[in-house]
């Protein structure tokens, strides 16, 4: 049976009060590329763009859009929408077209920021946000050809006061959207409450015990929650110090570790993997024994034993637990915790979570099932899916949220997670939504029928597209390789093409991707990766 507790509700409003009680307002808190920001310059410049914020039309309880690289207004944009009660939205960097015009129409802001390089991606899809008025550009401003939005630079949304604005936020106020893959549709914006974001912060640093000598160092992009539940938050809360990078590079992991002073890594599997094949530099030697905790995730326990011997981290560790952007983190292990090599913790104080049949009922011990998940405390959680109540209430059925992924229970109470039960992919650390691949496809003349799915390859899941092609078509795989490049963000691009007469399909006519993925790559397959065609991460 569940128990209710509401334990501490708090904003990151809140937490940035605390952490300025704590350490003054000179203390240096978070280093972008060795340009330093104290917690004084984080509370008074989000104090000063959130009033440009509000005298742009940015409104209690509406969205904020950005599409920025790392970079500190990022961060500010959190603590600038919290102070007058508007929702910060970032969204990813990669997104063009359709894409892009989809998340920032249904956040529906009347005010965006992004940088100047994807300021023309906007003004493409503008006819498309009915609602978008203000587009503040970082970065040198160049003529606009603007129909509708009215282009600004950045700096001009910051008004020269320190005048307080006179809101406060409640915890259950919603401090974000961050939108899924849409792995199933259309992606859908998660509403995330102050309390959730802090909550998941708290979480982590007890797991990994952050402590205010820690320096936490991470390459993720700001469009991805990590950055700020993983990193400044934890950071912020605990008195530690947050390092961001740009963008990942192996040949930068190593003198960046040095130059920050960094004793924990926030990075992803496929990160984890190039830095320990990576040949050894001087920077790398120097660091050994340097790092208190290397994390990622997922960080299979063959690469745990290479990073173990190779840079001697006093505690390497794979997931912290499992969870999703709806809820986190709903099983958990601390770091000085023994498990199972594959294990993701187990039952923790804020979730109650069950494994169950189709039908809902809980399933002993060692059994496969759906993961069921409900809170132990308010606003730990999602709120909910941004204007969506009827897609909410589908995953909400029977007052339990339905993760729609596998996984088990052992007999000691470790969690497992086994596999996902909704039809989606995940590649190098990006949720990739099949439909949305499919639906720009289907776009071209020449494409009948497409279903996008995963196949193994090089021993981990990649993207394919089974195509069937229009009478007549001559179109070649390359050729529609490098017309999906300039259609879909990098990482959706499929590494695998291939063309048939017919899809696989059910009765009914629904396509049986689960046939085209278990016959993985044919002979008939063409690879990207083999051929000219290369991708730019922009």
């Amino acid at each position: 049976m569940t128990t209710w507790s509401p334990g501490e509700q708090t904003t990151v409003l809140k937490e940035l009060e605390k952490a300025l009680a704590r350490s003054g307002p000179n203390y240096e808190f978070i280093d972008f590329s060795g340009k330093k920001y104290t917690l004084g310059y984080l509370d008074a410049q989000s104090t000063s763009l959130a009033h440009g914020l509000r005298a742009a039309g940015a409104k209690h309880g509406e969205s904020v859009v950005s599409v920025l690289d790392n970079c500190i207004e990022q961060i500010l944009l959190l603590f600038a929408c919290a102070k007058i009660g508007a929702i910060h939205v970032p969204l990813n960097t990669a997104y063009k077209g359709e894409y892009l015009r989809h998340q920032a129409s249904d956040a529906d802001g009347a005010v965006l920021v992004a940088e100047k390089e994807y300021v023309e991606r906007l003004i493409a899809v503008e006819a498309g946000l009915p609602n978008a008025r203000v587009l503040f550009v970082k970065g040198e401003m160049r003529a606009d050809g603007a129909d509708k939005l009215d282009l600004r630079p950045l700096e001009s949304a910051y008004v020269p006061t320190e005048e307080p604005t006179g809101f406060t936020p409640a915890p259950s106020d919603l401090a974000m959207l961050i939108y899924t893959a849409g792995t199933t549709g259309l992606s859908k914006g998660c509403m995330i409450s102050h309390n959730y974001v802090c909550n998941m912060a708290r979480q982590l640093m007890g797991v990994q015990k952050y402590t205010a000598d820690d320096v936490i160092w991470t390459p993720l992009p700001g469009f991805h929650f990590n950055q700020y539940t993983a990193t400044v938050m934890p950071a912020l809360m605990s008195g530690a110090k947050a390092a961001v990078y740009p963008r990942f590079s192996v040949s930068n992991f190593w003198p960046e570790i040095e130059r920050t002073g960094a004793t924990v890594t926030q990075i992803l599997s496929s990160m984890i993997r190039l830095i320990a094949e990576a040949a050894p530099n001087e920077a790398q030697q120097r660091c050994v024994g340097q790092l208190r905790v290397a994390a990622g995730a997922p960080f299979p326990p063959e690469l745990q034993e290479v990073w173990r011997e190779r840079f001697k981290p006093q505690y390497v560790r794979g997931p912290a637990g499992y969870g999703l952007t709806e809820c986190a983190i709903v099983t958990s292990i601390s770091i000085d915790e023994t498990q199972p090599g594959k294990a993701s913790g187990h039952h923790n104080d804020d979730f109650d979570v069950r494994i169950v049949d189709d039908n809902d009922v809980e399933l002993p011990a060692g059994t496969a099932g759906e993961i069921i998940v409900r809170p132990k405390r308010p606003h730990v959680m999602f709120e909910g899916y941004w204007k969506r109540p009827a897609e909410t209430m589908k995953v909400l059925r029977n007052f339990w949220f339905h993760t729609g992924d596998i996984g088990m229970f052992d007999e000691d109470g470790f969690f497992f997670f086994l596999d996902r039960k909704k039809d989606y992919l995940r590649r190098r650390g990006e949720n990739i939504s099949s439909m949305e691949v499919e639906g720009v496809f289907s776009l071209h003349p020449d494409i009948q029928e497409v279903a996008v799915h995963a196949v193994l390859a090089d021993m981990e899941d990649d993207v394919k597209a089974t195509c069937t092609l229009v009478p007549g078509a001559t179109i070649t795989e390359e050729e529609l390789c490098r017309w999906s490049v300039d259609n879909l963000p990098y990482f959706a691009v499929p590494r695998f093409i291939e063309f048939r007469e017919a899809l696989p399909k059910n009765p009914v006519g629904r396509v049986l991707k689960y046939e085209l993925r278990d016959q993985g790559i044919t002979e008939g397959t063409w690879d990207r990766e083999a051929s000219q065609v290369e991708l730019v991460k922009r």
